[in-house]
């Protein structure tokens, strides 16, 4: 009976999830709306939102190896959305959080013994495809940055490819669309990831069985550019916004 009632708590166990960059409007919604799936820590750069001062948290620049090691620890998985997220970021800014600091991020993962990672890319990874409308546009194409951001997220996409070789760690790159509570322009249109449906997709990712996977996080928007067919098959996404519904029909 003891041993029964021990597999039924083992099996019952949330996994525990770091989220860095918590403070961000992603890094909020993911916090309010996954605090009953998973058990949560939260990594903030500086100030920490009277919000979310109640969960188990961090303060560290990620560009730091020793500051942002002990976040890490213990953790079953991390979503790592801490990052410069202008295209407009000077190449320090860039080098400094979304390089250095990914690298951090990833490299205390493993030595941690985190098994996944989910890596907030970014459509600006492709975005050379979005100003000379060579639509659609596919996970797989060769990356054309648009940005020094978009490099730098090209450049967590093949570090998660090689921790993912290299040490066996699962990692899914989402390549995220524009977050916004409902879309509000013809870019938007095309582009928008709920809010729901973010929080659907990440945690798609978290739980999901691949070794690693690049995938457009998007709502299912009836005029979307991006492809994700791969998101829905592979992941098990199903998207349930449209931002159709928010437009007069023409």
């Amino acid at each position: 009976m003891e041993a029964g009632i021990g597999v039924v708590a083992m099996a019952e166990q949330k996994r525990r999830v770091l989220i860095t960059g918590a403070a961000g409007r992603i890094g909020r919604e993911l916090s309010q709306r996954l605090r009953d799936r998973y058990e949560l820590r939260l990594h903030f750069h500086r100030a920490i939102p009277d919000d979310l001062r109640h969960f188990d948290h961090v303060v560290a620049d990620i560009a730091d190896y020793d500051a942002i090691t002990p976040a890490l620890e213990g953790m079953d998985a991390v979503v790592h959305l801490a990052a410069d997220p202008s295209p407009y970021a000077s190449w320090e800014s860039v080098l400094h959080s979304n390089i250095i600091g990914t690298y951090n991020v990833f490299e205390a993962a493993r030595r941690a013994g985190v098994r996944k990672i989910v890596f907030a890319s970014t459509n600006h990874v492709m975005g050379m495809y979005d100003r000379d409308q060579q639509w659609p546009v596919y996970s797989h194409q060769p990356v054309r940055p648009d940005s020094l951001y978009g490099v730098s997220k090209a450049f967590g996409e093949a570090l998660g490819r090689y921790y993912a070789d290299r040490y066996g760690i699962s990692v899914i790159c989402l390549r995220i669309g524009w977050f916004l509570p409902e879309p509000r322009d013809e870019i938007s249109r095309w582009m928008w990831l709920s809010p729901r449906d973010c929080v659907q997709v990440v945690w798609r990712a978290i739980e999901s069985e691949l070794d690693f996977g690049i995938f457009y996080a998007i709502s299912a928007n009836s005029r979307r550019h991006w492809d994700i067919t791969d998101t829905i098959e592979k992941l098990g996404y199903r998207p349930e916004d449209d931002a159709e519904r928010y437009f007069a029909p023409e």
